[in-house]
């Protein structure tokens, strides 16, 4: 079995949760704190609940990516689990939300998969390119949520 690219980054907002949980886990937000998604397509009706197909379209490393992620978990104000097989990198993403008191929330991101054919070669550079890119976009979302 491929060796799993398992990349987790936290930071804290100073936003209620029910503002971070709302803006992170609507797709339509995704291109305003994450650098490299340029648009993002709902592929199933709105509003978003497990099931829902939505496709991206991102940047990274140099080379466009094209993916649709299906929502397999939500929990309102808890968590959000996606995942997607397509292509050469399956790969799940989880955002989760903790509340640290009425105006602090820590969110984390993890984003984990297993790599095949000529990403398996590239997952080290892939694991420290996901983590530099995860921390930037965090630090964008919390900008963006803090009024900065």
């Amino acid at each position: 079995m491929p060796k799993e690219v398992n990349v987790i980054t936290e930071i804290l907002i100073k936003a209620p949760i029910d503002t971070v949980a709302g803006f992170v886990a609507n797709p339509d937000n995704a291109p305003k704190w994450y650098v490299n998604i340029k648009s993002v397509e709902w592929k199933t009706e709105k509003p978003l609940t497990t099931g829902s197909k939505i496709a991206f379209t991102a940047h990274f490393l140099g080379r466009k990516l094209s993916y649709i992620y299906e929502i397999v978990e939500f929990n309102a104000n808890q968590n959000l689990v996606m995942k997607t097989a397509q292509g050469p990198f399956p790969m799940q993403t989880t955002y989760s939300w903790t509340k640290l008191d009425s105006n602090t929330t820590k969110m984390t991101l993890r984003n984990n998969g297993y790599p095949s054919g000529f990403s398996k070669l590239l997952a080290p550079l892939m694991r420290s390119a996901m983590k530099r890119a995860n921390q930037k976009d965090l630090i964008k979302l919390k900008s963006i949520l803090e009024g900065q």
